[in-house]
């Protein structure tokens, strides 16, 4: 069953077609990735999933049911988490308080609990060590990692990762590379990247967007061998 699903999704910005009549399907449990040369339409596409861009035309489902027309905020309460291209941590409140704000709505208040599931995330990306520190005063790399526990803190069904390597050091990748692996299985994830390495050793399939449609969908090794992704992105053709 697909977790989430698009059908004819299109976002026209005046004459410019960001994305065209996209029909997408993420089965549940599943580390999809997103690839695609720059302006492909990868950013606009998750931006209509996640509800911060609205759609021109077609239909966002998910669990079965049509979001298309909810909030942003309505799509996290139903189970999404979705971390940005850009890091957006408030850099003025401690690490801890960052995650405690993206989760408190679904602990009710339960300070123990918050607590809890806080010092879980910030462990879980290898980050606890710097729980009191500002976030501001944290390397671009570990904002990137205070955001993803901030989205994991939420236990969402479908977390979505915008670029989430942009910026971390060869080992700091290894080991995020290490976090997709264990937290498959335990969740659906979309991973939008552009480090190939990293697309390659995590996602179970691939979705290649070229001049925002589909150019082809596959796993690994079909991606990789697909003489028109080759030829429109991975510039082996």
């Amino acid at each position: 069953m697909s977790l989430l699903s698009t059908r004819q999704l299109s976002r026209h910005f005046g004459g410019l077609k960001a994305v065209e009549n996209v029909d997408f399907d993420l089965p549940t449990g599943q580390v999809r990735a997103l690839i695609g040369p720059n302006g492909a339409g990868k950013t606009t596409f998750v931006g209509m999933l996640s509800g911060r861009i609205p759609a021109s035309n077609g239909q966002v489902m998910f669990e079965g049911r049509n979001i298309t027309a909810e909030p942003a905020h309505r799509r996290i309460r139903a189970g999404m988490a979705y971390t940005f291209q850009i890091t957006s941590v408030f850099g003025r409140l401690p690490v801890t308080e960052n995650v405690a704000l993206a989760m408190r709505w679904r602990t009710g208040g339960d300070e123990a609990e918050t607590k809890r599931r806080v010092a879980e995330s910030l462990d879980r990306v290898g980050i606890a060590d710097r729980a009191d520190q500002l976030a501001g005063d944290l390397s671009y790399g570990h904002q990137r990692l205070l955001e993803i526990a901030m989205g994991l803190s939420q236990d969402p069904r479908l977390l979505i990762l915008d670029e989430p390597t942009q910026g971390l050091a060869d080992s700091e990748i290894a080991d995020f590379i290490a976090l997709i692996r264990s937290l498959a299985g335990e969740m659906t994830i979309l991973l939008i990247e552009h480090n190939i390495n990293v697309v390659m050793q995590t996602a179970d399939a691939i979705t290649v967007l070229n001049s925002g449609q589909v150019l082809a969908e596959g796993t690994p090794d079909e991606i990789r061998a697909n003489a028109a992704v080759q030829a429109a992105y991975l510039g082996t053709g």
